[in-house]
């Protein structure tokens, strides 16, 4: 089973519907408990990186996230979801993230913000997220990124700047895109995602 984290933040219903194309049960939850033993777990995040915190805060779910990681249990942040498990955020003030990686979340340096719309992706290291999808177009819309190099495989975007666009932590990965509005390369990375449950 799979679910998809609900703290009050993210299009839960898209994401619902993209994640069942995987033909795994889906489920929106508030429940700790549920979020914990899921196979995998979805944390989305629309709007900005304090609101977010304070939604996971709300309902102690930072917790969830760190014992999901001990247990080798699949866990994939998206958007905000992805930004808030980096240690701070600059967004509208300096606020404290998750922590499950050191880095800041800063304002991408571009000269048109948001960044909204379609791009590509870079790739470093060996990724099961890309895999079949590695030349294909994502869908983001982000003002805010984290910029450094965190995990075992990893995706860069450019925007102005080189950007952080996907990571892949063992079971922990996060895209800072939405595959749920990627079309058919974002249901592959879903489909990629929920292959290794």
């Amino acid at each position: 089973m799979i679910a998809i984290l609900d703290y009050g933040s993210g299009n839960l219903r898209s994401a619902q519907r993209a994640f069942a194309t995987t033909g795994h049960d889906v489920e929106l939850t508030s429940d700790l408990d549920v979020a914990l033993k899921a196979d995998g777990l979805v944390v989305p995040g629309v709007g900005a990186f304090a609101a977010c915190m304070n939604g996971i805060n709300e309902i102690s779910a930072a917790d969830v996230i760190r014992q999901r990681k001990i247990a080798g249990k699949a866990t994939l942040g998206i958007c905000i979801g992805m930004q808030i498990l980096f240690s701070d955020g600059l967004e509208h003030g300096a606020h404290k993230g998750i922590g499950m990686w050191s880095g800041t979340v800063s304002e991408l340096d571009a000269p048109i913000l948001p960044h909204m719309g379609w791009n590509t992706v870079e790739i470093t290291g060996s990724s099961r997220l890309f895999k079949g999808i590695e030349k294909e177009s994502f869908y983001f819309v982000h003002s805010y990124a984290a910029k450094s190099s965190v995990g075992l495989a990893q995706a860069w975007t450019t925007h102005g700047e080189k950007f952080l666009s996907a990571v892949e932590d063992g079971p922990l990965c996060a895209t800072q895109f939405h595959p749920e509005k990627s079309g058919q390369a974002g249901l592959t990375l879903i489909a990629n995602w929920s292959a290794g449950l």
